[in-house]
């Protein structure tokens, strides 16, 4: 998607018939194979397209980083 240009109009299809090439297949085969996947794109427009291709949600990695500190600390 590349910033802000997979949301314009003109380029919207474009956005995702790239993403089409490898990235959602692989995400919807990763996510087929195993329920709990967690997917993690540094990106807004990444998760966006991310989840405009495949319905899954994308979490940024400090996100996925601050949740896996929590499980740690003692409650």
């Amino acid at each position: 998607m590349a910033g802000s240009f997979g949301y314009e109009v003109e380029h919207y299809a474009l956005s995702m018939e790239i993403g089409e090439l490898k990235l959602f297949p692989r995400i919807r085969e990763a996510a087929a194979g195993s329920p709990e996947l967690q997917i993690v794109a540094p990106g807004m427009s990444c998760r966006s397209q991310i989840r405009d291709g495949t319905g899954a949600t994308a979490f940024h990695p400090v996100t996925m980083l601050a949740e896996a500190l929590a499980d740690q600390v003692p409650g």
